[in-house]
């Protein structure tokens, strides 16, 4: 049987850690034939890595491979452990709900500020709103992830 999965989120984080890879390559190749770098780099590089964290961890809890310690989880009888298992699927809704919801606050903030990104000068805004996006998604995983433990779909190694 195919475990789950998270397409959508894979496909971020491939498309960024290759994004991080030909512009560094690039720049390098730049700098070593110019002596200049591009001015951008850094900057993309820096929200492709935030990108590819959150991309990285709502795989990584879609497939129920975050670490845990499942002692406890194990040792108890089953509706004690489907209670555990409400109660952490609660916890990383309640953090998650709290990231979407005051990343998408920064966010709308952003726009009516107009604030610009320093390097570039971009709006600022079209870097933070990755943030909500993302935790969004990995509210929708722990959502699923919860779901089919509590169904026995899905079991951490012993």
């Amino acid at each position: 049987m195919k475990g789950p999965d998270a397409r959508l989120e894979r496909l971020l984080a491939t498309l960024a850690i290759l994004i991080i890879g030909l512009i560094s390559l690039a720049n390098v190749l730049v700098r070593y034939l110019t002596g200049g770098s591009f001015a951008f780099t850094e900057e993309f590089s820096v929200f492709l890595l935030v990108v590819l964290t959150f991309a990285g961890a709502s795989v990584a809890l879609r497939r129920n491979g975050h670490i845990r310690i499942g002692l406890l989880e194990r040792a108890l009888p089953r509706p004690a452990r489907q209670a555990l298992i409400l109660f952490q699927g609660g916890c990383g809704l309640v953090v998650l709900g709290l990231i979407t919801w005051f990343g998408a606050r920064m966010t709308w903030q952003e726009v009516q500020w107009g604030s610009l990104s320093p390097g570039l000068g971009l709006p600022q805004w079209w870097y933070l709103a990755w943030l909500p996006l993302l935790s969004g998604l990995m509210l929708l995983r722990q959502l699923q992830q919860t779901r089919d433990r509590l169904r026995g779909r899905l079991e951490d190694e012993s």
